[in-house]
């Protein structure tokens, strides 16, 4: 018996990798996704009040991990009554035809120091560009917590539409930036 439970413990102790924690629980109270954008030349603000996310991610086997996003678009806060209603509109957002942008991951790669670059689709307004999301992950306590911001220009999903299509007043670029919380 004791050369028996001498061999699981050895075996336990050799083979931390294999029991490390998988990230599967999004944690929406302590994670955000915000942007930032330019409009007349004037940094701008703005945030997603709602999201949902799947997650399946343990940093032994990033390769293996998944992950995908809803942001119920309606739920855009950009300071003002008047602005999340102009962004809910046909020509920005289309929340009545389009109510969920998504992303959808389909590869992460490992990229050192705690970075990962995760490859998927990202959909919104009922168009999908593929875009590679770089990400830092770190743990405390028990909660993994990956952070990172990237760039998607406003034109390649028709997000501002008519007179908004051009970019002299709210520029193309937006900054996309989150931090997204998950426990075990």
């Amino acid at each position: 018996m004791k050369k028996l439970l001498l061999a699981l413990s050895m075996t336990v102790a050799c083979m931390p990798a294999s029991w490390a924690a998988q990230y599967t629980q999004v944690v929406p109270e302590d994670s955000e996704i915000r942007f930032q954008y330019k409009q007349m030349g004037v940094n701008m603000d703005g945030q997603f009040k709602e999201f949902r996310g799947e997650l399946a991610f343990d940093p032994a086997q990033p390769e293996q991990g998944k992950a995908a996003f809803d942001v119920p678009v309606s739920s855009v806060d950009a300071g003002s009554d008047e602005a999340d209603e102009e962004l809910a509109g046909a020509q920005w957002f289309n929340t009545q035809a389009h109510p969920v942008a998504r992303f959808e991951s389909q590869a992460i790669q490992a990229a050192g120091d705690g970075g990962y670059n995760v490859q998927g689709t990202l959909t919104i307004k009922g168009k999908s560009k593929e875009v590679t999301v770089p990400a830092k992950f770190s743990e405390k306590d028990g909660v993994g917590v990956f952070e990172g911001k990237f760039t998607i220009l406003r034109g390649d999903f028709g997000v501002g539409e008519g007179a908004w299509s051009a970019f002299d007043i709210v520029a193309n670029e937006i900054q996309v930036e989150f931090r997204i919380a998950a426990k075990p």
